[in-house]
């Protein structure tokens, strides 16, 4: 049967999920949305942080990443201007037909909180066993936000589309593994990309 193409509302969700096509390991079924799944903030956090200048291209420059663990009570600490990169509770997976866009929730931009800077799942991320998301939460406030494990954080839009010729498990220093990664591979994903253009040499 061919499927419709475009955003996935509920009842798409569920029979995508199904058929495997989309994997959300650990989903409480109430958080399938009309047009989105919700994703819940797991218990492991880091911090970014700086050493001096950034050089993209230079991991030697890169921030320490310092384990953020949950305070006495169970919460995470985020302080003001801190970017905190969290991952998720569930283990998400996309077939090579199916994409995401993560996005926060309202409630959490009404806090002066933001969630997900960068928002795109790729057809074939995760698969087949589903790989934790990474979401960089900052916030804007001048006191500390204090996150429990377990909220809804934030939202997975799915998209349906055509067969990806090319998904995110064949691109160069991708992030797609049941253990959560969190260090960035920018310049090894620039340094795959520039080799692969050069022009070959004989």
């Amino acid at each position: 049967m061919k499927r419709r193409r475009g955003v996935l509302h509920d009842r798409d969700i569920r029979d995508a999920l199904r058929r495997r096509e989309l994997v959300v390991e650990g989903l409480d079924p109430e958080l399938v949305r009309p047009a989105a799944v919700s994703l819940r903030l797991g218990d492991q956090a880091f911090v970014l942080s700086p050493r001096g200048t950034v050089e993209a291209d230079d991991p030697r420059t890169y921030p320490d990443l310092v384990e953020r663990p949950v305070d006495a009570s169970g919460r995470l600490v985020l302080r003001p201007r801190e970017v905190l990169l969290a991952r998720t509770r569930e283990r998400v997976g996309l077939a090579s037909t199916l994409s995401g866009l993560v996005d926060g929730t309202s409630d959490w931009a009404r806090l002066g909180v933001t969630v997900v800077l960068a928002h795109q799942v790729s057809p074939g991320y995760g698969m087949p066993a589903g790989a934790p998301l990474t979401l960089e939460i900052v916030s804007h406030l001048g006191h500390d936000v204090l996150l429990r494990p377990g909220m809804r954080i934030a939202n997975l839009l799915v998209l349906r589309g055509r067969r990806a010729r090319r998904t995110y498990l064949d691109m160069p220093a991708h992030h797609s593994s049941p253990v959560w990664s969190v260090e960035s591979r920018l310049a090894d994903a620039e340094s795959a990309r520039s080799a692969s253009n050069s022009p070959s040499r004989g």
